[in-house]
């Protein structure tokens, strides 16, 4: 292989959830070195690689389903471009990046495919997984996200300014006054005080504390010139549009014009909002939603 794999698995600062997986930083030929979790499933499994979404990580995002998805198949979970471990770069956060550092690493983790799993802003780096690396990708399952994350021009220049703004500033408390709290909440993974045993929020706070803040806020910049609308309706690999109709995030309309824009998408509901991933009703739907999808 032309890139090395850290041998040992990396141990939490903070023990973490019951069942989360330990993590090992991959080097990535002409890349850089990031960061997965892993867990081998079932001989012969299909894999699915689990991108997370903004603010998140690799395990924030997916911990609640780690497990029930290993009783089916060879689950991977990255960290992203300036999250958690994720790569980092002194080049602008391009999802276009992201999607290639996923190719990278199944390349070198010597995996021919997977199904490419996305969740908010893992939604774009799925869907641009299979638009510039379609022999990767098996199938999509696309979560609580959208072809354009902020569809409307004049909303996509308000919210592409405001992450601009932020992402020129250096310290942590510059960019918090610049980030409004509630829309940062919508997308925060921690769980609410008192919702969660209070070494999982300590854990969670700890990944956080990881994440490279300026790569942060060039995602957010990102995600709100994103637009595949052009080119969903080529897809071409079996897709599932997982719908959270309670949403206030990702409106649920655009979770489904996504669906209706690419050919032959089965759509999957589950009752909950942005949020859903801290749920312990996550896991059900997400493994129905990757089995469906499973080629």
């Amino acid at each position: 292989m032309a890139a090395a794999v850290a041998d040992r698995l990396e141990p939490e600062a903070v023990p973490g959830p019951p069942g989360l997986p330990l993590g090992r930083r991959v080097e990535l030929p002409g890349r850089g070195t990031t960061f997965v979790r892993e867990v081998a499933g079932p001989p012969g499994a299909p894999t699915v690689v689990l991108l997370h979404g903004w603010i998140a990580s690799g395990g924030l995002n997916w911990f609640r389903v780690f497990e029930p998805l290993s009783q089916h198949f060879h689950v991977l979970a990255p960290d992203l471009r300036g999250h958690g471990r994720g790569i980092r770069s002194r080049r602008r956060f391009r999802l276009a990046d992201c999607a290639d550092d996923v190719a990278a690493l199944l390349d070198v983790l010597e995996i021919d495919s997977a199904i490419a799993v996305g969740y908010s802003l893992g939604g774009p780096v799925a869907q641009l997984l299979w638009k510039r690396h379609p022999d990767k990708v098996d199938g999509l399952v696309l979560c609580a996200t959208s072809e354009a994350i902020v569809p409307i021009a004049h909303q996509r220049l308000v919210f592409t300014t405001a992450m601009a703004a932020a992402a020129g500033t250096t310290r942590f408390s510059q960019m918090l006054a610049h980030l409004p709290r509630s829309f940062v909440k919508r997308f925060w993974p921690i769980p609410a005080e008192g919702k969660r045993p209070d070494s999982i929020r300590r854990w969670a706070a700890a990944e956080m504390r990881r994440h490279n803040w300026r790569m942060i806020l060039e995602a957010g910049n990102a995600s709100g010139t994103f637009n595949g609308r052009k080119w969903i309706g080529d897809i071409d690999v079996p897709t599932v549009v997982l719908i959270t109709t309670k949403d206030r995030a990702m409106s649920p309309l655009l979770q489904a014009r996504l669906a209706f824009g690419i050919p032959g998408a089965a759509i999957h509901r589950i009752d909950e909002g942005h949020m859903v991933c801290a749920s312990e009703q996550f896991a059900e739907p997400l493994v129905a939603a990757c089995l469906a999808a499973t080629p």
